[in-house]
């Protein structure tokens, strides 16, 4: 057990929160990881199995199983408690790490990191799921910012981390190197969550949802890689695949309208609130995962750098990101408009974007640097106002799918986000030439800035909707 009945526990301490909130750190750091180190290691693996356009499901086959899986986590903790939710995450990301290091070919290396999202999709998601348990609305600014600075950092950092890993050592010590930190994550976990409270109510886990929307993002997935690679885009293949992406899609839907407990709690989607900071966290932190992972294969791939110099030219991002969220993390709860600087600041990073889409054969390394903090400037305001506003419009014992819920639509949006940017960046490549070094299109690079743009300004549509209720001083029921 984690702890007691909810009525057996007395409110947290400061320290005693700060005790549980660094138990959750290092899964979150992990899981943030693995979403983009392999970003700048991609080459490297493509040279040595002599393979390119299957690179990309080495980071989408991630982000499905993540994205599949997050929604049930949120119930397991819901029913089981967070801790031992968090000990299931972090046993499959070790199995799945495994997997990844010894692979002797591709397939495999994907069918590994199938697995590997299996766990990662509970080492975040968990991780937030406990800092609602243990921080009041009006008062989880003064935590969010280590989550922000956490999950930010390892996701900028791993492009460079990835990177060096390839150019210096092997490719394979990426995967290596998560079995010792899984070892001690998972003590961590079974010693700092002691103490959370637990807020228990029963719950059924929806996996022919999670399984119908594994198989159709799946689907839409094989169709968007092998187009006009495999098979020309209106062969029978491609249709079937794209058909069968639909009609499982659709299946989806029914299925949320129709199980006991859906995969995604529509009770949790029919608040107006609730569902514009799901649109507001999506449609804002997608296009981020999508940088991270495409802007280190710019700057090889059509600016010229080595793996390592590309990995840290993106670090910038990360420490913009982790300033402005740490910042506005802790002043959005004391201000009766909180909604004003992040709104501000998406509009600013929407125009650096643009202006980097524009610039895409020209922008200097300078230029190309000031854009980054910018970018990260402007977005970093929007995170904290849309994991607050989630929870300010939430009971307690819904808390944990309901940040399920918002870290599902993420990553199933940024999943999709990631599969049409390779199809951008990779339709200059010579399919005929599939086992050398692909020639990556710098018009798909301006289309894909272009989609960053598009996506960051219906975040800001959502936010300027969404209401600016008081922040709850408690937790509540």
């Amino acid at each position: 057990m984690d702890a007691g009945t909810p009525s057996s526990h007395k409110p947290l301490t400061h320290r005693e929160t700060l005790i549980v909130v660094l138990g959750v750190l290092l899964p979150v750091f992990m899981g943030s990881l693995d979403t983009t180190i392999l970003a700048s290691a991609l080459p490297t693996i493509g040279r040595e199995f002599g393979e390119v356009h299957n690179l990309p499901w080495l980071v989408t086959a991630y982000l499905i199983a993540n994205t599949s899986i997050t929604a049930l986590y949120g119930k397991i903790s819901d029913i089981r408690g967070r801790r031992f939710t968090l000990m299931i995450a972090i046993s499959l990301y070790m199995a799945g790490s495994l997997v990844c290091a010894l692979a002797p070919n591709i397939f495999v290396l994907i069918l590994g990191r199938v697995l590997h999202g299996l766990g990662g999709g509970g080492l975040t998601s968990t991780g937030m799921v406990v800092l609602g348990d243990v921080a009041a609305p009006k008062d989880r600014g003064k935590y969010y910012g280590y989550f922000s600075v956490t999950y930010t950092t390892a996701g900028a950092c791993g492009p460079a981390l990835g990177g060096a890993i390839a150019e210096y050592l092997h490719w394979s010590v990426i995967f290596w190197m998560n079995i010792p930190l899984g070892i001690i994550s998972m003590a961590l976990t079974a010693t700092l969550l002691r103490r959370l409270p637990r807020h228990d109510r029963p719950h059924k886990l929806d996996f022919i949802g999670a399984a119908l929307i594994m198989s159709a993002s799946s689907s839409f997935m094989l169709a968007l890689s092998m187009g006009g690679v495999n098979y020309p885009w209106g062969s029978p293949e491609i249709v079937g695949l794209l058909v069968a992406a639909l009609v499982l899609g659709v299946a989806f839907v029914i299925r949320l309208r129709t199980a006991p407990e859906p995969l995604i709690p529509l009770a949790i989607l029919a608040d107006r609130e609730a569902r514009l900071s799901v649109a507001v966290n999506a449609f804002g932190w997608a296009p981020i995962v999508g940088l991270h992972i495409f802007l280190p294969v710019y700057l090889q791939n059509i600016v010229g750098m080595q793996p390592a110099t590309a990995g840290l030219s993106v670090l910038l991002l990360a420490v913009t990101l982790n300033t402005s969220a740490g910042i506005t993390g802790t002043i959005l709860p004391s201000r009766a408009h909180y909604k004003r600087i992040p709104i501000a600041g998406l509009a600013l990073a929407i125009c650096a974007v643009l202006v980097l889409a524009f610039r895409v054969t020209s922008v200097s390394l300078w230029e190309f640097e000031v854009l980054l903090v910018l970018i990260g400037c402007g977005f970093g305001a929007m995170p904290p106002l849309a994991a607050t506003a989630l929870q300010n419009n939430v009971s307690v014992h819904t808390f944990g799918s309901a940040v399920a819920t918002m870290q599902f639509s993420r990553n199933l949006f940024a999943t999709m986000m990631v599969a049409v940017f390779g199809v951008l960046v990779l339709s200059g490549t010579d399919a005929a030439n599939a086992t050398g070094p692909a020639h990556y299109s710098v018009d798909g690079f301006f289309r894909v800035f272009l989609a960053v743009a598009a996506s960051f300004a219906i975040s800001l549509v959502a936010m300027i909707m969404l209401k600016e209720k008081p922040l709850l001083e408690s937790r509540g029921e």
